[in-house]
């Protein structure tokens, strides 16, 4: 079976855990887990389920995918797991990455490998706003989520930034940034999936302007 990103331990009782954020914003010897076995068994698999799935390999950070990814009741995976106490603040060192059965290695160190090879420092690792900032900071159970984040998984509750609350004008620019954003990369998809296979519509548009 090839190697899988996220997957851990924690190394005190080997109980296994998928690491969410592998660092936190201002604070690199932190992360958030969820613990596997605390979950239903539905949003346990839909949850291995993602993190076996191509998005969930490809990303650097798997909190950035369970945003945008559905339960089998139809709720945001992110903000249920976080609202239900499920992604727990815990430190890097404590955390054993398990990418397979045959190796394992601390979080705190793969975060340092990473970080080194990239010549940043850990702390750069860990995933910001577009604005570099967080709104919210990280307790036991709640991790720091970016505003991003926090709008999409969880828009009724309250943000809190570095300099106060965050304001309903803050949170709009913020959506509005984002939606700009998601249309891009949407329209961006949209042209590369013409250049694959032409939609029918336009090829019998074509066939119409030939005739003619």
């Amino acid at each position: 079976m090839a190697a899988l990103k996220h997957v851990g331990r924690m190394a005190h009782n080997q109980r296994r855990v998928i690491v969410a954020y592998k660092v936190l914003p201002g604070d690199p010897d932190h992360c958030v887990v969820v613990t596997t076995e605390n979950l239903e068994a539905g949003d346990h698999d839909s949850l291995i389920k993602l993190v076996e799935s191509a998005s969930g390999q490809q990303a650097d950070d798997l909190a950035t995918v369970m945003m945008r990814t559905q339960l089998s009741d139809g709720s945001n995976m992110l903000a249920r797991f976080h609202t239900t106490g499920k992604m727990v603040k815990v430190k890097t060192a404590d955390v054993e990455m398990i990418p397979n059965q045959n190796s394992s290695i601390k979080l705190s160190e793969l975060n340092e490998a990473i970080a080194a090879q990239r010549g940043v420092t850990v702390n750069d690792l860990a995933v910001t706003g577009s604005d570099g900032k967080t709104i919210q900071q990280a307790s036991t159970s709640e991790p720091a989520m970016t505003a991003s984040e926090m709008a999409a998984a969880a828009p009724s509750v309250a943000a809190v930034a570095d300099d106060g609350v965050i304001t309903d004008e803050t949170l709009a620019k913020k959506f509005r940034s984002d939606a700009d954003r998601l249309s891009k990369e949407a329209a961006e998809l949209r042209r590369q999936a013409e250049e694959l296979v032409p939609t029918k519509k336009k090829v019998a548009a074509k066939k119409t302007t030939t005739s003619a």
